[in-house]
């Protein structure tokens, strides 16, 4: 299985800043001393293009993002601050999910230690999200001709919002979002299937309103599906709200890839959000999801 990783673009950020960056390189590194993959398994992604990219964004948005020309209201609406790095950075982000879609469809099965972009919209980003990577990589792969019918199953902890919106009018994707109702981003844009869980929602409550949601996805007979996993359910995350354990969350990736699997769709699978209160627990529940990826992939 192809695992692709991006964290060697690096981007300025204040000493002081929220975003956990550092996760993407502890990640990675701790894939490769786990021997999860073969060495040349384990790949650099590529950039990608600006052709890729106006799939799902404006290009006067594109235009000004890259040329640092948005207004500081709209920086600080997606939360990082502007820098040559981080457009570059970003742009790796982009190319790896689309890379990991050219191989899941050949392989079954692919990953990035990172994506999962969700909140960016057509014409501005938010939430730490400026491009999304999902929307980008679905509509690569069906001009590419790979492709017809794609679906999100997005378990990210935050609603996503950018997805949705951006394929509101697009009966070729099928968007599924299981997230915080109460959560970030207050103002939803509805997918084609939402759930919204209470505050505190435990293992047994999520288990039960995910697996007929992910059902309903595969009703809909995509060729590809794009797996967001989401650190940022746990218990003990910063920004997530609910309570699900670390055995609640292997639950959910198994429960997902293998409804996928027996479907015989191939997946895409996303890190996506993880913010918890110790670094250290964020990459061990993003090192549990490659790790029963790569279980799956040996199936």
């Amino acid at each position: 299985m192809k695992i692709f990783y991006y964290d060697h673009h690096t981007f300025p950020l204040p000493e002081s800043h929220r975003f956990p960056a550092d996760k993407y390189r502890l990640l990675r590194e701790r894939v490769q001393a786990a021997g999860l993959v073969a060495a040349d398994d384990l790949v650099a992604a590529p950039k990608i293009t600006a052709v890729s990219l106006q799939r799902a964004h404006l290009p006067s948005y594109l235009q000004r993002l890259e040329q640092g020309l948005l207004s500081r209201a709209e920086m600080r609406r997606i939360g990082l601050p502007w820098s040559p790095e981080l457009i570059n950075r970003v742009q790796y982000t982009v190319g790896a999910t689309t890379a990991a879609a050219r191989i899941a469809l050949r392989d079954g099965l692919a990953l990035s230690l990172g994506g999962g972009t969700h909140h960016a919209c057509r014409d501005h980003g938010q939430g730490y999200c400026l491009y999304n990577d999902v929307v980008v990589a679905a509509r690569t792969m069906q001009a590419e001709g790979r492709v017809r019918r794609v679906a999100v199953i997005d378990c990210d902890v935050h609603q996503g919002n950018g997805t949705a919106e951006i394929a509101a009018s697009d009966p070729t994707i099928f968007t599924f979002s299981i997230h915080g109702e109460k959560n970030f981003p207050f103002r939803k844009v509805p997918s084609d299937l939402d759930i919204g869980l209470l505050d505190g929602t435990e293992d047994t409550a999520y288990l039960r309103q995910l697996e007929p949601a992910v059902m309903q996805a595969l009703a809909t007979k995509p060729e590809l599906i794009f797996y967001l996993a989401g650190a940022d359910v746990h218990v003990h995350d910063r920004l997530g709200r609910l309570a699900l354990s670390a055995a609640g969350m292997a639950a959910r990736d198994k429960l997902v890839l293998r409804r996928c699997r027996q479907a015989g769709v191939p997946v895409v699978v996303l890190m996506a959000g993880g913010y918890g209160r110790l670094l250290s627990e964020t990459v061990a529940l993003y090192f549990q999801t490659v790790q029963i990826t790569t279980e799956f992939a040996h199936l």
